[in-house]
């Protein structure tokens, strides 16, 4: 959980404060490293300021508190350290009216303490500073809302395309600037996108993903001063990198080697060493948490659990950690729980029930109602860029409404209580005539033929008897009959008929007859010239591709 000692906003970078030309603020001791930070400006003319810090404070000071004899002794190493061991950010120094210069002893005392001293010159208040850093702070937010907003606004977009999980996964490695990577149960990874970490960093990763993994078991524990912040947002004080440079137990005067923005959070007992690696071996079972972060060779690391139980983790691996980050893989990680995840309702248990049924020999019209309709149609699509795989037929069973899918080699089918199907962003679809359970292998046979001429005209969907045609005026069994003399002679060759039916219902285009059956246009001009010869019928003839159409609709 975050530190309710820290505001909901954004730190800002002290160099941000030094920019600002209405202040004129000016360095003039300390490290001016740009990773340093500020939560807060707070004025003080205490002696001991101590017990009065948070931590990460900009302390402003007029140096009222400064006895006229302070730089003789160790005065001014006191007031310093205990600004350090509080956690301070930094120290501001007014001069004037007090003091007209900064006194050397406390600019030596902050270099020796590593702590940055600015200068606040007459003309700027420290009403002025507290302004301008609330000022600063509100911008960082106002930037952190709206790239979290956009951020939220590409994983949702890329959780709809036919390809939702490496999607994701590549808007989040872009988003964070880093390496996203989705693992499986057992550990292996599934999917992974963007830069990638290096091999130690890579190893800590997956490591990681063991502490959050419901059905895994925790790593080895980690050496001391290794840490994983369990459920602490990305950027908050004490995770990762802050909780890396952490000296648990220094002695309160002892100068220090890291920087302003590296303090320990002030207030707070000094943990013994090795109590951030023991924080990473959470028990088994619903003790674990849901989260967990890391930092590895200068990587910032972090694991999330997806919420379907299952044992899917997500990864994230990035070279910094920015505001907003933790709510960013936070929705990818919703999202991917959302693709990932089976759903065990009392629908599922009726699927089961209905598959156990069929196969023990229940014929499909008695198990359709444990489905939920009566009438179905037959879906089959294939995505326009990639091989379907597992997720992206999942991901389209949702978007269109039914969790009976089918993957197969080439083509996805979905079995759909009949319902308008609309056109998917980059699938083809075929779409059969609305039947019963009986009709299903009919159904199926007019999808895959749907599909054909969908990716044959590049059209997005094609619905199979839209129109009833003249072969409705003729008795059914006259027609059939009529349907297998006619054919007969090509009947024993299905390459034959189908190649024959698919050029036909593409009035006689070579190319994209090749195409619905992907096979080279020569091939079909043999087939076809075959199947003139076989029928002995001029297939120039409109007449004869007429009779022809209607002996294959009946067949």
């Amino acid at each position: 959980m975050p530190d309710p000692a820290v505001p909901p906003t954004p730190p800002v970078p002290l160099a941000s404060l030094l920019a600002r030309e209405d202040l004129a603020l000016r360095q003039i001791a300390g490290p001016s490293d740009p990773d340093i930070v500020i939560h807060w400006a707070h004025t003080s003319e205490m002696a001991d300021p101590y017990p009065y810090l948070l931590g990460g404070e900009l302390l402003l000071t007029a140096g009222v508190h400064i006895q006229d004899a302070a730089g003789s002794g160790t005065y001014f190493d006191d007031y310093v350290s205990r600004i350090v061991a509080a956690g301070g950010a930094a120290l501001g120094f007014g001069v004037a009216p007090v003091h007209d210069t900064v006194p050397r002893a406390l600019v030596a005392a902050c270099e020796a303490y590593e702590l940055p001293l600015v200068e606040v010159p007459p003309q700027t208040t420290f009403s002025g500073v507290a302004r301008a850093v609330w000022q600063l702070m509100a911008q960082a937010r106002l930037a952190e809302l709206r790239r979290v907003t956009e951020a939220q606004q590409s994983l949702a977009a890329a959780a709809s395309r036919p390809d939702p999980v490496p999607s994701v996964l590549r808007q989040l490695a872009q988003r964070v600037g880093g390496r996203a990577v989705l693992y499986g149960p057992d550990g292996g990874t599934i999917a992974e996108a963007g830069r990638g970490p290096g091999s130690e960093a890579r190893a800590a990763l997956a490591e990681l993903a063991q502490v959050v993994r419901p059905t895994g078991t925790a790593p080895p524990r980690p050496q001391p001063g290794a840490t994983a912040a369990a459920d602490r947002p990305l950027g908050a004080p004490g995770a990762g990198a802050r909780a890396d440079r952490t000296s648990p137990g220094r002695p309160a005067g002892e100068p220090r080697g890291t920087t302003g923005a590296d303090r320990t959070p002030p207030n707070r007992p000094p943990a013994e060493p090795g109590a951030a690696a023991r924080a990473d071996r959470p028990p088994a079972g619903p003790g674990r948490p849901t989260s967990a972060t890391d930092t590895v060779a200068g990587t910032h690391l972090a694991a999330y659990a997806l919420g379907s139980g299952q044992g899917f983790v997500l990864g994230v691996a990035a070279p910094q950690r920015d505001p907003g980050d933790h709510t960013i893989a936070s929705v990818a990680a919703v999202l991917l729980t959302l693709l990932t995840g089976e759903h065990h309702s009392g629908a599922g248990a009726a699927r089961s029930s209905a598959l156990v049924r069929l196969l023990l020999g229940a014929p499909p019209e008695e198990v359709a109602s444990l489905l939920g309709g009566d009438r179905w149609l037959v879906v089959h699509a294939r995505p326009d860029a990639h091989v379907p795989d597992a997720v992206a037929a999942s991901a389209l069973g949702a978007a269109l409404g039914s969790p009976l899918v089918d993957l197969a080699r080439d083509v996805v089918r979905v079995l759909v209580p009949a319902r308008e199907i609309e056109p998917q962003p980059g699938w083809t679809l075929g779409v059969s005539a609305p039947g019963g359970p009986q009709e299903w292998p009919a159904a199926d046979t007019q999808a895959a033929r749907a599909l054909a001429r969908a990716r044959a005209t590049r059209t997005a969907l094609v619905r199979h008897g839209a129109r009833t045609g003249l072969t409705e005026l003729v008795p059914q069994d006259e027609a059939e009959a009529h349907a297998r003399t006619l054919l007969a002679p090509v009947a024993a060759t299905p390459a034959l008929t189908e190649t024959l039916r698919t050029w036909l219902s593409l009035h006689g285009s070579w190319d994209r007859t090749a195409v619905a059956l992907s096979v080279h246009r020569n091939t079909v001009r043999q087939r076809i010239a075959r199947c003139a010869a076989l029928l002995e019928a001029d297939l120039d003839d409109p007449d004869v591709r007429m009779e022809l159409w209607f002996a294959l609709r009946k067949r």
